[in-house]
């Protein structure tokens, strides 16, 4: 006897709020994320959003970022488990495209979304590698001549706004205000002129740094390795660009690599980066 063609399964979609989250973040431990509904509500604080449900079960997410003046990114596309292949990503994927008219969106793709945005015009670029663990050992790695690390100050936020926009091609100040809000961060001094600079907070399963912006890698060994001393045995994570030079070096120091992922852009090239380099990232999502 043959078997009966399964139904369609009927979904709607709503903008995401607040209300979403708990939902959200109970959707995002199902796949396997670290996200903490803190988490979720500094990724939405800002960004934007849209939520599917069927009936009242929320089983899909998809959120998105604007970085004036033509960079977008989006992120936290997550369907539930048990309502895969029913075409939730596909149509949350287009609905987000659809309300971004930047000539450049960026995202970072797991394994199990690579063919969709291969399919929606996304071709890879990049990589990013999460490191995690927890790290006894205190790395000492020399500074320059006249270069200390001192604690971010009232008056270098605009400072750090401005080598982030150099760094990633676009500026972000909604992010970054909110980030000084929740987060600590130093910055790389050189006879009184900000040279980099490194965050450190809350996230996930315990701490993670990031964003880290620096001119070299020696100097941004010198920032991680800051946090990473001054909080041994503490669970912390970094994700790095695949080109960083970072990788050997954080194995080494007990923050194993996991779980990379594939840095994918659609349209326009990013225009080149200055001096500045993105050594590790905010997270995933927001870039």
């Amino acid at each position: 006897m043959a078997t009966a063609p399964r139904p369609a399964m009927r979904f709607d979609i709503v903008t995401m709020s607040e209300a979403d989250l708990a939902a959200a973040q109970g959707l995002s431990r199902a796949v396997g994320w670290p996200h903490r509904l803190e988490d979720w509500q500094l990724a939405l604080s800002v960004g934007e959003g849209l939520a599917a449900y069927a009936g009242d079960r929320l089983v899909g997410t998809v959120m998105w970022w604007r970085y004036p003046p033509g960079l977008a990114r989006l992120g936290m596309v997550i369907v539930d488990p048990a309502r895969q292949k029913a075409g939730i990503g596909r149509t949350l994927m287009h609905e987000a495209l659809a309300h971004l008219d930047a000539p450049t969106i960026i995202l970072n793709a797991t394994e199990a979304g690579e063919t969709l945005y291969r399919q929606l015009g996304f071709r890879p670029v990049d990589s990013i590698i999460q490191h995690q663990g927890a790290s006894f050992s205190a790395p000492l790695v020399p500074l320059n001549a006249g270069e200390r690390i001192r604690p971010m100050g009232r008056n270098d936020a605009g400072r750090l706004i401005a080598l982030d926009a150099e760094a990633g091609g676009a500026g972000r100040p909604h992010v970054f205000a909110a980030l000084i809000d929740q987060a600590e961060a130093v910055v790389l001094d050189s006879g009184g002129e900000t040279i980099g600079f490194a965050f450190y907070r809350r996230f996930g399963r315990g701490h993670v740094i990031g964003p880290v912006v620096a001119r070299d890698t020696a100097a941004a060994r010198a920032l991680i390795a800051h946090w990473i001393g001054s909080n041994a045995g503490m669970f912390m994570r970094v994700d790095v660009p695949g080109g960083s030079g970072l990788s050997d070096w954080l194995d080494g120091l007990g923050l194993v690599r996991v779980s990379p992922v594939v840095t994918m852009l659609r349209g326009a090239p990013l225009p080149p980066s200055g001096p500045y380099t993105h050594f590790a990232i905010l997270n995933q999502a927001l870039g």
